[in-house]
């Protein structure tokens, strides 16, 4: 093999830890250190040991110190795992989504139908996509999730010492993010908290499942009727108190109101009533987000409907008035 070949070859790296990265998981600096490689192969070598701190072995949650050396092991990311070209209408949709903007933090209404992140068969995400929208930026970096059906806000940290402040907010419940969801039938109780615990299962397929188990984790969500479609559906606001996966759409299901759209936990008949009304993408939209900055600045941002969710109400409110008119 010749020097050039060899060269191109992925080596081995060691980092210090400076004051940015110091704090933070070494799975989560791993995932920005080695952009485009799976979470399952950065989990292995986590397993493996073949990621060495100060020489010695470490789990996923070891919270990095200033001053750690960190021994990074070549990783080569094969061409189908890179992240796919944003479109321009995806650039320009997303420029015109951005909700708000500073120096350290981004909060953009995310579409429905774009996952966060790449992974398991998906080549672009949203946050690969603002990487290459704005390849001058030196990190970029998501601070929560939402699932890829679910539409609205989503906060992206610009700077380390953002993400950091925001995860411990988020920790101590000092974020407060309000859901707009349209379900199945009509919601009795005007208010309504729901606490059940909730169990994660993952699939031999890799899909997650997540039901109501008494073994599960403590979640609570308060609901709160916004407009009722008669018998048919319910606008409802949801406000997630702890944040586990599919929280909202499990615990309205176990209340008897399942999201409408929701291919995972909606029975088939009601999806089969909606799909008629031409509602189909799961009616789950992130509609704001409440919190404190580090400087004490009080932010409240909020995310209008996309089309597909404001056709939607629209759609129920006319279905609703036809019916009243027909009786």
């Amino acid at each position: 093999m010749s020097d050039s070949q060899q060269d191109s070859r992925p080596q081995v790296r060691l980092l210090s830890i400076d004051a940015e990265s110091a704090g933070q998981r070494i799975d989560n600096f791993l995932r920005t250190q080695l952009k485009g490689v799976p979470k399952t192969l950065i989990y292995r070598v986590l397993r493996k040991g073949e990621v060495r701190v100060n020489k010695k072995r470490i789990k996923p949650e070891y919270k990095l110190q200033l001053g750690d050396e960190v021994r990074v092991p070549p990783l080569r990311v094969s061409e189908a795992e890179v992240a796919a070209p944003v479109s321009r209408s995806l650039t320009e949709h997303l420029q015109q989504a951005i909700l708000y903007e500073t120096d350290a933090l981004l909060i953009i209404n995310k579409p429905s139908g774009l996952a966060v992140h790449g992974g398991s068969g998906i080549n672009l995400g949203l946050i690969e996509a603002l990487r290459q929208m704005r390849p001058e930026a030196r990190f970029l970096e998501l601070v929560h999730r939402l699932d890829r059906d679910t539409s609205g806000c989503i906060m992206v940290a610009k700077k380390r010492s953002m993400l950091r402040y925001l995860h411990e907010a988020l920790r101590e419940k000092r974020v407060r993010k309000i859901y707009h969801a349209l379900v199945l039938g009509r919601w009795a109780n005007r208010q309504q908290r729901v606490e059940a615990p909730l169990l994660r299962n993952e699939l031999k397929s890799g899909e997650r499942i997540v039901r109501v188990d008494a073994e599960g984790k403590a979640s609570i969500t308060e609901f709160k009727v916004l407009r009722r479609f008669g018998d048919l559906a319910t606008l409802v606001e949801a406000s997630p108190l702890t944040g586990r996966t599919h929280q909202i759409r499990v615990h309205a299901q176990f209340v008897g109101h399942p999201i409408i759209g929701d291919e995972k936990y909606a029975p088939d008949e009601g999806l089969k009533k909606m799909r008629a009304l031409a509602l189909k993408r799961l009616m789950l939209h992130a509609a704001e987000l409440r919190l404190v900055l580090p400087d004490g600045e009080k932010l409240q941002v909020q995310a209008e409907y996309d089309a597909e969710m404001a056709l939607a109400v629209q759609t129920l409110v006319q279905e609703t008035a036809d019916k009243t008119s027909v009786s």
